[in-house]
């Protein structure tokens, strides 16, 4: 009778009377899934069936809600959200304003003091030189003539009243808009406007420019960067309430900048300053409470907007 054989790598049908040493070639060792390969090793065949691999096993739900029972148990600590805090009422934007303290640096008096000497010295030579010198050019853009004596006042005056504008590589006077791309023939275009001459610098005043100036935040502050360059303390101020701001800042001599501002927040007025450096103007706000401002402006409301829009 013949029996079949469970080596590895074997599977044959053996005679348990003729089975001997080499009658098996089998793999010892655990299989690698490649039919292509034969059997490694001589020995004897075996008719033992091997035992099957045990499968895992698997809990029902009884079973398993006993082994969850006997897991050691941990006392729940359930840890509640601080409450939120109360927002602050919005006060009203027509409270009194109060100038806020400037910090002037180190830096900017240096340069102050610098500007101050040469200033001085400007001014002591135009008072030194009241008379019209002969060869005094005329200070209208356009005009090329100069002054040669009393006469010369009552010569008329042909200049561009505009401003010069380039763009694109075009070079024109606003004025009269006559393009060109080359400057020297720019330069020679003759003027559009008829006048007086002007023998002396005018004396313009201030001027009213804008400024670049951004914001960024932190839990606490809210911070505005206005980049004006040697700004004036005496004569420049920033004020505020609990919502609004004004901020005038007069810069390098005879340059004014203004804007008023609707904050988005609430700040806390007594804990504000301003500081003043060179280069810039750093207002730093104190909120009032610890929220993150979704922008610096608070956005108008339609209502409003047609309330301005029929006061106009």
């Amino acid at each position: 009778m013949s029996l079949l054989c469970y080596n590895r790598g074997c599977a044959q049908r053996f005679d348990p009377e003729t089975n001997t040493e080499g009658s098996c070639t089998y793999h010892p060792g655990v299989p690698v899934f490649h039919d292509a390969l034969k059997g490694c090793t001589k020995g004897f065949h075996n008719s033992e069936k091997p035992p099957e691999p045990v499968k895992p096993e698997v809990k029902t739900t009884s079973e398993r809600k006993e082994l969850a029972e006997l897991k050691p148990k941990f006392q729940e600590r359930i840890i509640q959200a601080p409450k939120p805090l109360e927002t602050i009422k919005r006060p009203s934007p027509d409270e009194p304003m109060t100038n806020l303290q400037l910090k002037v640096s180190a830096s900017l008096k240096q340069a102050l003091d610098k500007l101050k000497l040469s200033s001085e010295n400007k001014e002591k030579k135009e008072e030194d030189s009241d008379e019209i010198k002969i060869g005094t050019p005329c200070k209208n853009a356009g005009c090329s003539k100069t002054y040669e004596g009393p006469e010369s006042t009552e010569e008329v005056c042909i200049y561009h009243s505009g401003v010069p504008i380039f763009h694109e590589g075009m070079k024109y006077w606003s004025c009269c808009r006559r393009k060109t791309s080359d400057f020297n023939t720019f330069l020679a275009q003759e003027g559009c406007t008829t006048g007086t001459h002007v023998w002396t610098k005018k004396d313009e005043g201030k001027k009213i420019v804008p400024c670049r100036h951004d914001w960024h935040q932190t839990g606490g502050e809210v911070t505005i960067s206005v980049y004006a360059k040697n700004s004036l303390p005496d004569l420049s101020y920033v004020e505020a309430n609990s919502t609004m701001l004004n901020i005038h800042i007069v810069f390098e001599g005879d340059k004014e900048f203004h804007r008023s501002v609707k904050l988005w927040g609430v700040i806390d007025v007594k804990r504000s300053y301003v500081n003043m450096t060179a280069t810039k103007i750093e207002l730093t706000m104190r909120k009032a409470e610890p929220l993150s401002w979704a922008s610096l402006e608070l956005p108008v409301s339609n209502t409003q907007q047609e309330k301005e829009s029929s006061d106009q």
